[in-house]
């Protein structure tokens, strides 16, 4: 358990010192073209993923702060259980991701985002280092939920 909680302190800190340097660097809703696809940004999303939810009167930022925190708990309880050490990665990185982004809600109101991927004017929308922990750790344990048990790592 203490490897998955360092693992997810260390989300957090990469995901809170990355935001600290777009706040500290960027004004809102500029945009650094760095290459021919990726731009780093300063976006402010209210919602959730693919900004769901970010249109509402604001009662959202209190959802998906105590929808986090719960996820959070029962992660914590996972940790302490006996699971392949690629599952508690995962939740670890879950962990981190989850309360990166609760932090932000408490402090901003809102999550900062600032990775902008990019192709033929598409743009992926803008995301941070604590979505990107939890995607990770999303594919990590699809890929588990794929392999036959046998092969369980």
């Amino acid at each position: 358990m203490r490897k998955g909680l360092g693992l997810a302190a260390l989300v957090i800190i990469l995901d809170q010192l990355s935001k600290w340097a777009v706040l500290a660097s960027l004004p809102l809703y500029a945009s650094i073209e760095l290459t021919g696809f990726f731009n780093l940004v300063h976006v402010r999303n209210e919602g959730a993923a693919f900004s769901l939810l970010a249109d509402q009167p604001g009662w959202q930022r209190f959802f998906f702060i105590a929808l986090s925190l719960t996820v959070s708990a029962f992660i914590i309880g996972w940790l302490r259980k006996p699971a392949p050490a690629l599952q508690h990665t995962a939740l670890a990185l879950i962990l981190g991701g989850a309360l990166g982004n609760a932090i932000d809600r408490i402090l901003h109101g809102n999550v900062v985002d600032f990775l902008d991927f990019h192709l033929l004017g598409w743009h992926w929308p803008a995301f941070n280092v604590a979505d990107s922990a939890i995607v990770l750790a999303a594919g990590m344990l699809i890929w588990m939920s794929l392999r036959p048990p046998h092969e369980q790592p």
